[in-house]
C-alpha cells in the first residue's frame, strides 16, 4: 500500500473550524453569522438531515429509501413529544449520488442552509465518511450505518483512544464479516488458499490494509492469502488478476467491490475457467442485493455473502412496532420487490434519531441532542443499540456493533433467487434458514 494511502488512514481530520474553507460554503456562513440567532427553543418543527446514495453505482444502497421515508413520514404525522412541546417531524433527504464530494456538498447544505437538527447518513464509506466529516468539524449531532465501523472510525483518523465528539455509527466490523466468512469456509473441505480481490475505494483501502484488513484474521484461521494489488473501480479487464488466482491454485475467492465490478470479474472468471476449481466465493458489499444476483443469472447460485439484517431476523421497531417480516412484507407490497438489507438499516437510522430526539429535552441545543445519543439505549429494528464504551458490542467510542450472520444466494420460491442464512455462529439467535453448499 502507497505512503499516500497509509497516510490517509492515520493522519487525523482537519480542524472543525477549518470546515468552512474546504467545503466552499465561507460565503454562506459568513452571511449566517451577521443574522440574528434564531429563536431554536420556540420552533415548533425538527429537521433531520437525511444522505445516501441514490443514484450511481451505490444505488442498490438506497432502492429502499423512499419505502422507507414514506413510512417513517406517515408515523410521525403526528409529530413527537419533546420535554412538554410537541414538535412536527421533517426529513430532508438528500442523494449522494454515490460521490465523496457530493455527499459533502449536501451536508454541508443540510447543517448551514436546512438548519438541521440532526444529521444521519448511510451506505457505505463514500457517503458516510464525508458526511461524518462534515457534522464533526461543524459540530453538528450525526448517527449513521451500513458501512463497517473500522472504515468509519479508523477510515476517519481516529486512534483506538482518540476519536470523535459528534459523529456516532452503529453496524458491524470487518472482524464480524471476516469472522462469518471464515466460519462459512470451515464447513467446506479445500486446500485453504484464498484469493482476495479488492477495490481501490474508501471500504476497500481499510479491507485491504496489511495491518487492519482481510489478512491477518484469513491468515491467523489457517488460510493461505494471496491479494493482488488493488484495483481501480469500473476497470473492465481482470486477466491479471484472474491469472494469478488460476497459478496459484486458490479454491476459495473473497474480496470487496460494487456489484458492477464484481458482475465484469465473474463474468471473465467463467471465460477464463477459474470459476471450475472454486468451492466457496463470498465478496462483501457487491453480493448483498437481489438484483446484483439476477444480473448473474444462474451464475450467482451458491455465491455467499455477509448478511446484516433479513425477515427472520428477531427484531422489532420501536418506532412502528413493526417486526422485520412486517416490515419486508409490506415493502413487497407496495413496490413488488423483493427485500434488501439496507431497508432495515435504513429504518434503524431513523428510529434512533426520533428516540434521540425525543430524549434530548431541547431540539435547539446540539449538545442536548449529543448527550441524547451518547446515553443511548434502545431497541431497533436491526437490535439493540448504545454506546456505552467498554462491552462487546462498543469496541470505540464512537461505535456500536450489530449482529452478523452469513448467507448463500439460492434458487428462490416466490423470488428467482433467495438469500439463505446458512451461518450463525457469531449470532445464534438469528435463526438458519438452510446448510451451506459448495460451488461446483
Amino acid at each position: 500500500m502507497s505512503d499516500k494511502i497509509q497516510n490517509k488512514l492515520t493522519s487525523l481530520p482537519v480542524g472543525r473550524r477549518k470546515f468552512l474553507t474546504y467545503s466552499g460554503g465561507l460565503a454562506a456562513a459568513a452571511a449566517a453569522s451577521t443574522l440574528p440567532a434564531p429563536a431554536v427553543n420556540a420552533a415548533s418543527k425538527v429537521k433531520i438531515g437525511f444522505v445516501s446514495p441514490q443514484t450511481g453505482p451505490l444505488a442498490p444502497f438506497g432502492e429502499a429509501d423512499k419505502f422507507v421515508l414514506a413510512d417513517a413520514r406517515e408515523a410521525l404525522k403526528n409529530g413527537i413529544k419533546i420535554g412538554n412541546k410537541t414538535y412536527q417531524v421533517e426529513i430532508i433527504s438528500k442523494d449522494s449520488q454515490s460521490n465523496p464530494n457530493r455527499a459533502a456538498e449536501v451536508t454541508s447544505q443540510l447543517i448551514l442552509k436546512d438548519k438541521v437538527n440532526i444529521m444521519i447518513g448511510s451506505s457505505t464509506g463514500d457517503t458516510v465518511n464525508p458526511v461524518s466529516d462534515q457534522c464533526e468539524l461543524n459540530e453538528m449531532p450525526c448517527v449513521t450505518s451500513d458501512t463497517p465501523w473500522q472504515i468509519v472510525y479508523f477510515g476517519r483518523g481516529a486512534t483506538p483512544k482518540k476519536g470523535f465528539k459528534w459523529t456516532y455509527h452503529f453496524f458491524w466490523g470487518i472482524d464480524d464479516m471476516v469472522g462469518n466468512f471464515i466460519n462459512m469456509w470451515n464447513t467446506i473441505d479445500s486446500n485453504k488458499k484464498l484469493g482476495s480481490l479488492i477495490a481501490n475505494d474508501s471500504d476497500g483501502v481499510v479491507a485491504g490494509n496489511p495491518k487492519m484488513g482481510f489478512r491477518p484474521p484469513m491468515t491467523g484461521a489457517g488460510y493461505n492469502y494471496i491479494q493482488p494489488p488493488i484495483f481501480n473501480p469500473g476497470s473492465n479487464d481482470f486477466t491479471a488478476q484472474i491469472s494469478q488466482f488460476k497459478k496459484e491454485g486458490i479454491e476459495i475467492l473473497t474480496g470487496l467491490s460494487v456489484p458492477p465490478d464484481f458482475a465484469t470479474f465473474w463474468t471473465q472468471a467463467a471465460q477464463q475457467g477459474l470459476t471450475k476449481q472454486l468451492k466457496a466465493a463470498t465478496f462483501a458489499k457487491a453480493l448483498l442485493f437481489p438484483p446484483a444476483i439476477e444480473a448473474l443469472g444462474d451464475r450467482g447460485v451458491g455465491l455467499t455473502s455477509e448478511v446484516w439484517w433479513s425477515p427472520s431476523h428477531p427484531f422489532k421497531s420501536g418506532l412502528t412496532g413493526k417486526s422485520a417480516k412486517q416490515v419486508t412484507d409490506a415493502y413487497t407490497t407496495k413496490t413488488g420487490k423483493q427485500w434488501t438489507q439496507p431497508l432495515g438499516f435504513k429504518h434503524a437510522n431513523i428510529e434512533i434519531a426520533i428516540d434521540v430526539l425525543k430524549r434530548c429535552g431541547d431540539p435547539g441545543d446540539p449538545n442536548a441532542i449529543l448527550n441524547a445519543i451518547e446515553n443511548t439505549n434502545y431497541n431497533s429494528i436491526v437490535g439493540p443499540i448504545s454506546w456505552k464504551f467498554g462491552d462487546r458490542r462498543n469496541p470505540v467510542k464512537n461505535a456500536c456493533r450489530t449482529p452478523l450472520v452469513g448467507g448463500q444466494w439460492k434458487k428462490g420460491k416466490k423470488f428467482k433467487y433467495d438469500l439463505v442464512i446458512v451461518n450463525n455462529k457469531l449470532s445464534p439467535e438469528i435463526p438458519l434458514g438452510g446448510d451451506l453448499d459448495p460451488l461446483g
